[in-house]
Formats: C-alpha cells, structure tokens, sequence
C-alpha cells in the first residue's frame, strides 16, 4: 500500500507565494517521475510540473519562470514552490507519482488533493 499525502495549500492574495508538499509512504521500491497536477472548477485537470527521477524538469507554460518543482529523494518528497500567484492559479492541486512498489509493480498514484486559493 502507498500513500501520498499534501499539505501546504490555502488562501493568499495575488502575488504571494505559497510552498507544496507532498510526501510518499508505504511499499516503495523506487520513485520515478513525481509532479504536480491541478483542476479548477470546470476544467480537465492539467500538468503543473514534473521532476523525472535524474532527468530535467517540466513546467506548464502558464507557471515557467513562478513555480519551482523540487524533490527530496531521501524523504520520498516532491515540493511545489509558487511565487507571483495569479487568480487563475486558483485550483486543487494533485501531487502524482509513478513508483515501483517492493512487490515489483508499476503503479501511478494521486494525493488527495490541497485547494489553492489566490484572491484578487
């Protein structure tokens, strides 16, 4: 079992800054590609960014140059940074991960999702 827990999210003005996390847990071989994803009412969830396992990151055009994707591979961690927050920024954010699980399987798993507010 795996689990992928969010904290970090909430309400901040446009401009601010807010900082993702997302931590996985349980039967873990290896973490491979981990990112974030978000859905605002009405829309089809979206890639924000993504941090392949030693290779370059990848940012959705609308976020280049305000978040910043990072990883903590000794605590299983994928951060979101997000500066210069924009109203349109406003959604729930999923954190994803594709994993190899102790029992040799591939899987992809979702967090629960963290609202991100950015008022005007």
């Amino acid at each position: 079992q795996v689990q992928l827990v969010e904290s970090g999210g909430g309400l901040v003005q446009a401009g601010g800054s807010l900082r993702l996390s997302c931590a996985a847990s349980g039967s873990i071989f290896s973490l491979n590609t981990m990112g974030w994803y978000r859905q605002a009412p009405g829309n089809q969830r979206e890639l924000v960014a993504q941090v392949p396992s030693g290779s370059s990151t990848k940012y959705a055009d609308s976020v280049k140059g305000r978040f910043t994707i990072s990883r903590d591979n000794a605590k299983n961690t994928v951060y979101l940074q997000m500066n210069s927050l924009k109203p349109e920024d406003t959604a729930v954010y999923y954190c994803n991960a594709e994993l190899v699980t102790t029992a040799q399987r591939l899987l992809e798993y979702w967090g629960q999702g963290t609202q991100v507010t950015v008022s005007s």
